[in-house]
């Protein structure tokens, strides 16, 4: 009952908030419903399903909480416990396993599909499912290899000079995929893996001009790729390889044009083999407020688009009103004849 209700009974209170209409009251080990029989038979599903999480040895948060009631609400029948249920990797005594519907759809689309893009917003576990994915082929010998990439851009600040060899001007760059690696497999295993070539944490440019074969290959940030980085990395496929790609297309950090995520998108939209997973606020696992931050900010865009259209819209209304009130310059009255 403790892991079921959460710790301060915060899980209780996310039912609650999905279900106002419906009164929960809990004494003991008993939970009494009352309320409309629709909401209460909703709720009553929910917990069951919510129950069979806890057996599983889930540990339960708001998130599953939330997901699970948009599911049952899609679909009476169906069991979210099962679709959220599957764990990919076993590390430290806990379990690495989808939180939302979203990223289950992203999971199975990687072991669907040879490429995979990962779209959305910060906190949606992009990255961190793809690694967890990653380990995963490499302990069933799926993949020889690892190989984690992402271009070295700053995130809007000027750095300067940074001491050191190349290694060590990039691997600020590359600090967050270490982190997850580290997290994911024992620290000690690690460097032995990377000393071998097992695991490879390299920028992007390093990419160019290479096969990647029997490898699961990550580039992470690809929103700060250009079109021409990104047709060199998808084109370093090889044979027994997987690619996912990550980024956040509203996340842009690149000095000038055009990013290669956004355009790839209109691309290779109809390629059998490539899927574009699309992941929203609603599959943020991070902190509650993270996915209202994702979704003011999308509002404010959203505006500042509208309102930027209408005015390039009444500028060229401005210009034909112009044009049609101007007579052409190079026509002449006729002279009157003597």
């Amino acid at each position: 009952m403790v892991r079921l209700l959460g710790p301060q009974d915060r899980l209780l209170t996310t039912i609650e908030r999905q279900y106002p209409v419906v009164n929960v009251h809990v004494r003991g080990n008993e939970i009494s419903l009352s309320g409309p029989a629709d909401d209460v038979e909703a709720v009553r599903r929910l917990i069951e399903e919510l129950q069979q999480m806890v057996r599983n040895g889930q540990n339960l948060s708001p998130v599953e909480v939330t997901t699970s009631a948009r599911i049952l609400d899609a679909d009476a029948s169906s069991s979210p416990s099962d679709l959220l249920g599957q764990a990919i990797l076993q590390t430290r005594g806990r379990s690495i396993r989808p939180k939302t519907l979203g990223q289950k759809q992203y999971v199975d689309a990687i072991d669907e599909n040879t490429i995979v893009f990962g779209i959305g917003p910060a906190g949606t576990g992009k990255t961190y499912l793809a690694m967890a994915k990653a380990v995963q082929a490499l302990q069933r010998k799926e993949v020889n290899r690892i190989i984690l990439t992402r271009p070295a851009v700053e995130a809007g600040e000027r750095l300067g000079f940074l001491p050191g060899s190349l290694t060590d001007k990039i691997d600020p760059y590359l600090r967050p995929l270490y982190d997850a690696l580290n997290e994911m497999m024992d620290p000690e295993l690690v460097p032995k893996l990377l000393a071998a070539g097992t695991v490879e944490v390299a920028p992007l440019a390093y990419m160019r001009g290479r096969t990647l074969n029997d490898s699961f290959v990550i580039l992470d940030e690809a929103q700060n790729t250009t079109p021409e980085q990104m047709k060199m990395f998808l084109t370093r496929l090889g044979f027994g390889s997987k690619m996912v790609v990550t980024g956040d297309i509203t996340q842009v950090d690149l000095p000038a044009g055009s990013s290669g995520l956004r355009i790839v998108t209109r691309i290779l939209d109809d390629i059998d083999e490539i899927h574009f997973a699309r992941l929203t606020s609603d599959d943020v696992v991070r902190h509650t407020l993270v996915g209202r931050i994702v979704d003011a900010y999308s509002e404010f865009d959203e505006k500042k688009q509208a309102q930027r259209f209408e005015r390039e819209q009444a500028a060229e209304f401005a210009n034909r009103a112009e044009r049609r009130g101007s007579a052409p310059r190079d026509h002449k009255p006729p002279r009157a004849s003597r």
